[in-house]
């Protein structure tokens, strides 16, 4: 079974800026895509940005492109957001969530077949 392991949820200020990490096994790491998608009360989840293997290319949504970042570090087998310019619009639990790699790179939740615990964000104006 795959394991990730968010931290690094918080409550900042409008402006502000916090950092997701995702730490999960060298075999996912190596294996899967990495994504990060958000769910806000009373919401749909939706996606916010994914790191493929390989190369590392990166997927934003439109409403955080430009103000967030998604990386990874091989060395720790984690995946980190970026977060900076917060709004409080971006207030939500975010995920970490994993698919295997077979080819196609999705953004769709159901899509994800593995998922972290979740890590509440709260952007205050």
């Amino acid at each position: 079974q795959v394991q990730l392991v968010e931290s690094g949820g918080g409550l900042v200020q409008a402006g502000g800026s916090l950092r997701l990490s995702c730490t999960t096994s060298r075999h996912t790491f190596n294996n899967y895509v990495m994504g990060w998608f958000r769910q806000a009360p009373g919401k749909e989840r939706e996606f916010v940005a994914l790191i493929t293997l390989g190369v590392a290319n990166t997927y934003y949504s439109d409403s955080v492109k430009g103000r967030f970042t998604i990386s990874r570090d091989s060395a720790k087998n984690t995946v980190y957001l970026q977060m900076n310019s917060l709004k409080p619009e971006d207030t939500a639990v975010y995920y970490c969530a994993a698919h295997l790699y077979a080819g196609v790179i999705y953004t769709t939740a159901e899509e994800y077949s593995d998922w972290g615990q979740g890590t509440q964000v709260t952007v205050s104006s």
